[in-house]
């Protein structure tokens, strides 16, 4: 009998303690979040690489998201279903500019927003013109691939932000002011690493023509950065904005570079095909010339996934570093 009382006297208290927990609600994704009133500032970024920036400055005072995700192409991006609804929603709306983003829907309505600013504009409006890079007529947008340029956004982000939400703004500028050092740090790290390398080995051929600014402020030499030289050190089948567009003469234009300068070693992005580089390969097999492709991509226009090397900016710009350290020197082993 006591062991029935028991039984009983336990069923009770279990069913007790259930009716009387709140039940849980479940919790809310982020888009569900942007959608509703918040105290927060919302930011819409349209590239991984802002929002990184926007997150590092705003932590939690700021509701932050991406409008170009994963491994899409910001170059010609155009609006999708729910992106309009993202982009009024936003408080504040950070893109790259310099034609980056260039697909004719999103850049109408970034540019008629009066709550969306362009990094590279503020570049511009700094006087820093003279750091952009022009190539074949077009201004190079990939400015984050310099962090002593990109560093230049760091409090653009951060006024922007104090100027809605001013009774933070210390901890804005608390932010700010740490990830400037890092920045700074990481520059320092990546002249260093690529100093090692010995200057005839410093050659790069990309996938595209994202890796004019990391050349120039990391692989070439002073004297090559005064005379504007420095380009003949970099060289990629396709342009500023990959279209896929590859005829026989880009293919022999980087056989020929490769050739002149002894490169053996081609470098992938994790966003662009690889056909050319591989086609590029095959060509110099037929002419008895050993090459291949780094074991690893380079992340140029997107950000790596959350579990890869390069899930943030800082994180990005080291891997790139190690990637092209390790291919260049050859001491790569391929795992």
């Amino acid at each position: 009998m006591k062991k029935i009382f028991y039984l009983i006297l336990c069923v009770l208290v279990v069913c007790l303690v259930s009716c009387c927990s709140k039940p849980s609600l479940p919790k809310k994704n982020l888009l569900t979040e942007w959608m509703e009133p918040s105290e927060k500032i919302k930011v819409l970024s349209t590239t991984a690489i802002i929002e990184d920036l926007v997150k590092e400055i705003g932590g939690e005072r700021v509701l932050s998201m991406p409008l170009i995700k994963g491994e899409l192409d910001p170059h010609s991006y155009e609006l999708v279903k729910g992106d309009m609804e993202k982009l009024s929603s936003a408080d504040l709306i950070f893109y790259n500019g310099l034609e980056l983003e260039h697909g004719a829907s999103l850049k109408h309505q970034l540019e008629k927003s009066s709550r969306s600013y362009s990094l590279g504009e503020n570049l511009v409006s700094l006087k820093k013109s003279e750091n952009l890079i022009f190539y074949q007529g077009q201004v190079d947008p990939h400015i984050w691939m310099d962090l002593s340029l990109f560093s230049f956004s760091i409090d653009f982000i951060k006024e922007k932000l104090c100027q809605l939400s001013p009774e933070y703004e210390h901890e804005f500028e608390t932010r700010a002011l740490n990830l400037k050092k890092e920045f700074e740090a990481l520059d320092k790290k990546i002249i260093k690493m690529m100093e090692e390398i010995p200057q005839d080995q410093r050659y790069l051929v990309t996938a595209h023509d994202s890796f004019f600014y990391f050349t120039k402020r990391y692989l070439a030499t002073e004297q090559e950065r005064e005379k504007e030289s420095w380009m003949e050190r970099v060289i990629a089948p396709e342009g500023l904005a990959p279209d896929g567009q590859i005829s026989s003469k880009d293919i022999k234009k980087i056989v020929d570079f490769s050739k002149n300068h002894g490169v053996k070693v081609f470098f992938k992005e994790s966003n662009v095909s690889a056909d050319a580089l591989n086609k590029v390969v095959l060509v110099l097999k037929e002419q008895d010339i050993v090459s291949r492709l780094a074991f690893e991509s380079l992340y140029a226009d997107a950000l790596g996934d959350k579990n890869s090397k390069a899930n943030s900016y800082l994180k990005m710009m080291e891997s790139n570093a190690r990637v092209i350290f390790e291919n260049l020197m050859g001491n790569h082993d391929g795992k």
